[in-house]
């Protein structure tokens, strides 16, 4: 009986948020996989892919704001169910696209359903674990990011060759996703609300809580005033585009620089994604560590996201070599080094500000990276369609020094990590 109070409920939350983001993944890089294939069928141009990649980060920007607002106001549950039955619905749109306008259309529906994704998974984390432990299990459902895009390039590619349709890609996810609502409705609640948290897990969530946290809205002003949103978002700005790099052009560059074609791209982007899952769960737990170790809040997460800035310099050398596996290899460190980074910018923002305004901020910092996203699939799809295959050195370059000049703004900002009171 005594063995049954110790419950670990907050392990199964988490296990349904790493299966969401999972599925977001899957959903989100199925056009980038596809994307040699469609680009051949459909007839677009770089600069055409370029702005339907626009789209998705334009539309995904605008309601990354609307969302964390919402998302603050109605709650994690109401919220994450109203993104995941947006999203899925979008994704069935893209079998319907004829053309890159059509595509364009798909993306940005898609946008709308998925900017509520993080903000909720973010919240949720913030209602369910204490503060010590959030680096860890945000690295650990952000490893969903990864799994989706380890099982993209492994499913979509046999699906397709086996029906020999396209379009089947987009629209395998859909029964996984209705499963996974049923199974949110039934399981997910606050803690406190909740028949499957003893009192002493309750204690332990709560352990570095204060009274009546929730019980304030949050506005806009309240956030935008401190100078700890404004680094957050600067760390979003720089760091969030060189993983929709990787993401949505990818697949095409092994592609356009190696030759790799539907059938070969699936085991080098399982080791890439595989190695930076792995990679970024690690660079999550290291700042905790080293807090746990006595390291200052401060020191812990800057020395964490120094140790995810490192790992992504070497990228800059993949479009100067001729070995694919050594692209690859590269390719995953950087995309390692990103998912740590992720991890530890996502625990700054609960680090920082209370429960409340978690949602609000997620979404400011996730409008931010979904703005320099924009302008850099645009930029990308630009540098292509006037350089050719030789133009990727310049968004490889931005990968490997961007997220050293984001942490150095976010010092400068904020020469002191700590709690604020809002």
């Amino acid at each position: 009986m005594e063995q049954h109070t110790k419950t670990k409920f907050r392990w199964v939350i988490l296990g349904l948020l790493f299966i969401a983001t999972t599925i977001l993944y899957i959903d989100r890089s199925a056009l980038g996989i596809l994307a040699p294939q469609l680009q051949k069928s459909i007839g677009w141009s770089e600069e055409q892919y370029g702005i339907i990649n626009s789209v998705f980060m334009i539309a995904y920007a605008i309601c990354f704001l609307l969302m964390g607002r919402l998302i603050d106001k109605f709650g994690t549950r109401k919220g994450y169910l109203v993104s995941i039955v947006i999203w899925s619905i979008a994704t069935l749109g893209h079998a319907l696209a004829r053309s890159w306008i059509g595509f364009a259309v798909a993306r940005f529906s898609l946008a709308v359903g998925q900017s509520g994704s993080f903000p909720s998974a973010i919240k949720a984390v913030a209602e369910w674990f204490p503060k010590k432990d959030r680096a860890l299990a945000v690295g650990i459902f952000n490893g969903g990011a990864n799994m989706g895009t380890i099982l993209s390039p492994l499913i979509i590619p046999a699906l397709v060759l086996s029906f020999d349709n396209w379009r089947v890609g987009f629209l395998w996810t859909f029964p996984i996703s209705i499963i996974w609502v049923f199974l949110w409705l039934k399981y997910f609640r606050k803690p406190e609300d909740s028949p499957n948290v003893s009192a002493e897990e309750l204690q332990y969530i709560n352990s570095d809580n204060t009274a009546n946290e929730n019980t304030e809205k949050v506005g806009w002003k309240d956030i935008l005033q401190h100078r700890e949103a404004w680094a957050i978002a600067v760390a979003k700005f720089i760091a969030d585009p060189i993983w929709w790099f990787f993401l949505f052009w990818g697949a095409k560059f092994l592609n356009e620089k190696f030759g790799l074609n539907l059938k070969e791209i699936g085991l080098p982007f399982f080791t890439i994604y595989l190695s930076s899952w792995g990679l970024g769960i690690f660079l999550g737990w290291f700042s905790s560590k080293l807090m746990k170790m006595g390291f200052s809040l401060n020191k812990g997460r800057k020395f964490g996201l120094l140790a995810c800035a490192i790992f992504a310099v070497p990228v800059v050398f993949v479009p100067h070599t001729s070995n694919v596996w050594l692209a690859v290899g590269l390719i995953a460190l950087a995309a390692g080094g990103h998912c740590g980074w992720s991890a530890n910018v996502f625990s700054l923002m609960s680090d920082i500000f209370p429960k409340k305004a978690t949602g609000t901020l997620a979404g400011f910092g996730g409008f931010a990276g979904a703005v320099g996203g924009a302008i850099l699939a645009f930029s990308v799809g630009k540098i292509l369609q006037n350089v050719g295959v030789d133009g990727y050195a310049i968004p490889f370059a931005v990968a490997g020094c961007g997220y050293l000049i984001a942490l150095l703004i976010i010092h400068l900002l904020v020469p002191r990590i700590k709690s604020i009171n809002i």
